[in-house]
């Protein structure tokens, strides 16, 4: 056989060959998929699709919110009307007083010696007074001997004038030049008199005004002794309030009164709540405020008594807003308040509360999640779970809130709803329904 004929056999073997691969390739891919197809459209698997049931019960829309609670009646004790008031003793936040008890004591080593001082003054003063009135009473007797000897050389002056007739005329003219300067002597003796007299009334009136001033001065350091212990007007906890003297770290509110802290008048110091009676009190959104009214009840649960549930009602709304100044334009919120109906003895004030401010209530209702409601031509549906099944069905619908939807028509309570558009867990999860 030629070399030809030989290269020529030899290739026609080869493209037999990878003729034949390429159609069990082709074979084996066709029947895969069709297995696959089969797989498929005829197999029996399930698609897990969350569901909830048709439930009766009520419908409330709420506004939820956050607060403290507070007390509705509060003490507030301030530091007195006396100078430089520095701590000395002061209760801790949370005890628990009765009426009587010391709440903050201030130093009284001051006022003390202000006392001792005004008290030596008082002394001293009226050692000066007794003085004065001695020397006074010296220089009167003075005035008045002077003022009798001069008339006594008045008297006898005359005297000697009458005799003028039967003397000299040289002796009578001195003897009526002589009554004359004694009778101006008289004068300046009595006009002395007369100053002395204005001089000692008004150093009397000068010692006295001092005396006045020293025991008005006692009256109030003995005032500012009694006001150095204030006691607790009744019984409460103490809760101590912000020093916003003392500063503090940036970002930080300023610490709380202790002892050793030096105070102002009129600074509040602590505050002592009335625990007989408490309130919640939150803010309003802007977009909130219209649709809340006095008299709305309140759900709220104290974050540190979780397990209990308290009610409340709307009492206050602020009628201006309070702007925020967390973003650009500021927000605007409106504070408002509800008086707790019913407390417990583990409440105290400034604990978180989340609130629930009903607005509306639709009694046993049927409802669904607002999750289960699906658009089917513009109108709402749900997919009814019926086995291994889901049934699209079109409902009626009124309101709705953040959760629950009111169901007026198409279902019956105890249905099962899904929360999920099957087709898009069935295509998620590459399976069939």
């Amino acid at each position: 056989m030629s070399k030809d004929l030989k290269k020529q056999r030899l290739g026609q073997q080869k493209w037999s060959g990878t003729k034949k691969a390429v159609v069990w390739t082709l074979i084996l891919a066709v029947m895969g998929g069709a297995g696959y197809a089969a797989y498929y459209y005829t197999g029996d698997t399930e698609v897990d699709v969350p569901v909830a049931r048709v439930r009766r019960g009520d419908f409330e829309i709420a506004i939820k919110t956050r607060g403290e609670v507070r007390s509705t009646r509060s003490t507030t004790i301030v530091a007195p009307q006396v100078p430089d008031p520095r701590i000395v003793k002061l209760a801790t936040t949370g005890a628990t007083v009765h009426k009587g008890d010391v709440i903050v004591e201030f130093d009284r080593v001051q006022q003390e010696q202000n006392l001792l001082d005004r008290n030596t003054s008082a002394k001293t003063t009226d050692d000066q007074i007794v003085q004065l009135k001695a020397s006074q009473r010296m220089e009167d007797e003075q005035d008045s001997l002077n003022l009798l000897t001069s008339k006594f050389d008045l008297d006898r002056a005359k005297l000697d004038a009458s005799k003028a007739e039967i003397v000299s005329a040289i002796e009578g003219a001195k003897t009526k030049i002589n009554v004359g300067l004694y009778e101006g002597n008289v004068k300046q003796i009595e006009t002395n008199i007369g100053s002395h007299t204005v001089a000692h009334q008004a150093d009397s009136e000068g010692l006295r005004q001092q005396k006045l001033k020293v025991m008005r001065d006692m009256d109030q350091a003995r005032t500012y002794m009694t006001r150095m212990v204030i006691r607790a007007p009744n019984d409460g906890v103490v809760n101590l309030l912000p020093n916003f003297r003392a500063g503090g770290s940036f970002g930080n509110s300023p610490p709380p009164f202790k002892e050793g802290d030096r105070a102002w008048t009129g600074a509040a110091i602590a505050e002592i709540p009335d625990m007989s009676e408490m309130r919640i009190e939150f803010k309003l959104e802007e977009v909130e405020r219209g649709k809340v009214k006095m008299g709305l009840p309140i759900r709220l649960r104290v974050d540190a008594i979780p397990e209990k549930q308290f009610n409340a009602e709307i009492d206050w709304i602020s009628p201006i807003a309070q702007l925020v100044f967390r973003t650009t334009p500021p927000e605007k919120q409106f504070p408002a308040r509800g008086t707790l109906q019913k407390l417990d003895p583990r409440m105290r004030p400034g604990m978180s509360a989340s609130a629930e401010i009903l607005l509306e209530r639709e009694p046993n209702v049927l409802l669904i999640p607002a999750k289960a409601s699906f658009q089917q031509n513009g109108k709402p549906a749900v997919y009814i779970q019926k086995g291994n099944q889901f049934l699209i069905r079109q409902i009626e619908v009124g309101k709705r809130n953040d959760e629950d939807l009111v169901v007026t028509g198409g279902l019956k309570e105890g249905e099962l709803v899904t929360l999920e558009n099957p087709m898009e867990a069935a295509k998620r999860a590459k399976k069939k329904l």
